[in-house]
């Protein structure tokens, strides 16, 4: 029996251990989704305790808390920090099958040299072994990037965001990795959602100029896509919850777009309307710039009333949504090809059982300016544990072009994420290697080599630009 999580974890075959410690191990990072502080980057932030680095803003263990009946007051609330540490650790043996008792224990061993087991029992060593090591000098957060071979940071920011700390890590040369905004419109497309007038007036700020039009608005975000594009950003992102799509006519455009700023109700239809109208006002904008698109969906936002009240938003109360986006997402997409507005595209949905739709999908609209211009991306937010990559990878393997695959991101705001790659390289692997052991692929070193590193970072590095 292998011990747990030994040098050869969830590699079961030689084929896949060669993989692995040959190519997947030594390629760089390059972290293209996540939603980490650039702020916190450039100032090199320093970390008190391993709760300030692992519950302060983890939505994944603040769900495994709460399923463990911990009061919200060691989750979110004002206890002190110890405590809150020993209600985690204190569920991590219950939480067999779940991503992150591998998540925790990786990150453990690999930063703090931890090699035991965390749990009730255990608590106090960790929490002392990790708060000795945070006071070195390369568990800053600089240095955990540094040592986590990280090349490139893609964070994710607001279209009415200064973009300082962007601008200021870029002018500093002492520190390699690329950090590279991302530009999120959601606010400016949300018109049926609480705060979008306001949202607008900050906008306007920001352009410094008034936006009383939907022409003025599709010219504000053209500026910030120029902004953006000014200080290194490489991609945008939207997260839609539900994929939408309906057209209008320009007047009726300029109608929704006076509802919403005088904050009138404004209908799901005429919702749906508005946000097409911008998507396609993006995707011609990112044709120009060279942005690459990001469309995550079929998110179910905070369907908890009552703790979205207590906590607001981004608290870890959201879930899988209710299918029924694959045709307004194959209507959109047919609509920017057949104007020629179609840029790089990465889709993400939050339900599984579209893998095999946003595959033959993406087949349907690929182009020759780039191998695998559209793309399936890597198993998202519920997806992202063992037997989802492994779903994921084998859909896009059956039904398009896994060689093409641009591989893993965090989608995390903590900067001890980065073992998640780790995870998925082992993970990815596995299953080529059980495919060249069966004989379904040969055992040609070269051309898995080229497979391997090209998914662990050279096809993100191409395809990003």
């Amino acid at each position: 029996m292998p011990r747990f999580l030994d040098e050869n974890f969830l590699l079961s075959t030689e084929t896949a251990r060669k993989l692995y410690f040959d190519h997947a191990a030594k390629m760089p990072i390059f972290d293209y989704h996540c939603h980490v502080s650039p702020k916190e980057i450039y100032e090199d932030k320093r970390f008190e305790n391993i709760t300030e680095v692992w519950l302060s803003g983890d939505h994944y263990k603040w769900r495994l808390m709460r399923s463990n009946g911990v009061d919200e007051r060691f989750i979110t609330g004002d206890a002190d920090p110890y405590e809150k540490f020993l209600r985690f650790a204190a569920l991590m043996p219950k939480a067999i099958g779940n991503p992150m008792y591998h998540w925790c224990h990786l990150e453990l061993k690999n930063y703090f040299g931890y090699d035991g087991v965390l749990c009730a029992d255990t608590a106090k060593e960790v929490w002392d072994i990790c708060k000795a090591k945070l006071k070195e000098e390369n568990m800053s957060v600089r240095g955990i990037i540094k040592q986590s071979n990280v090349a490139f940071i893609g964070t994710t920011d607001d279209p009415v965001d200064d973009l300082k700390y962007h601008k200021l890590l870029a002018a500093d040369k002492s520190f390699e990795t690329v950090v590279a905004p991302s530009f999120r419109p959601d606010k400016a497309l949300n018109i049926d959602k609480a705060g979008w007038a306001d949202y607008i007036k900050t906008l306007s700020e920001a352009c410094g100029y008034g936006i009383g039009s939907f022409e003025a608005l599709k010219k504000a975000l053209t500026d910030r896509i120029d902004y953006f594009a000014s200080c290194g950003c490489k991609a945008s992102d939207h997260g839609l919850d539900f994929m939408v799509y309906a057209d209008a006519t320009d007047k009726e455009l300029e109608e929704i777009m006076k509802k919403g700023t005088e904050d009138k109700s404004v209908s799901a239809e005429e919702a749906a309307a508005f946000k097409t109208a911008l998507l396609v006002h993006c995707a011609r904008e990112y044709c120009r710039v060279g942005f690459v698109m990001q469309i995550h969906y079929n998110c179910l936002r905070n369907p908890n009333s009552k703790m979205l009240s207590l906590l607001g938003a981004d608290t870890g109360f959201d879930c899988i949504g209710p299918n029924d986006g694959c045709r307004k997402l194959s209507r959109l997409l047919d609509r920017l090809y057949r104007e020629d507005i179609l840029p790089r595209t990465v889709l993400y949905s939050l339900d599984a059982s579209d893998n095999a739709f946003i595959d033959t999908l993406i087949g349907a609209f690929q182009g020759s300016e780039i191998a695998g211009k559209l793309q399936h991306g890597s198993a998202w937010w519920f997806n992202d544990n063992k037997q989802g990559m492994r779903d994921q990878l084998i859909s896009l393997a059956n039904l398009s072009l896994l060689g093409n695959f641009i591989g893993m991101l965090t989608d995390s705001r903590s900067f001890l994420s980065y073992t998640r790659h780790e995870y998925f390289r082992r993970i990815l692997c596995e299953l080529i290697g059980s495919w060249v052991e069966n004989g379904e692929y040969p055992n040609d070193e070269a051309a898995l080599a080229e497979i391997v590193e090209g998914i662990c970072f050279k096809n993100a590095n191409k395809y990003f630009k």
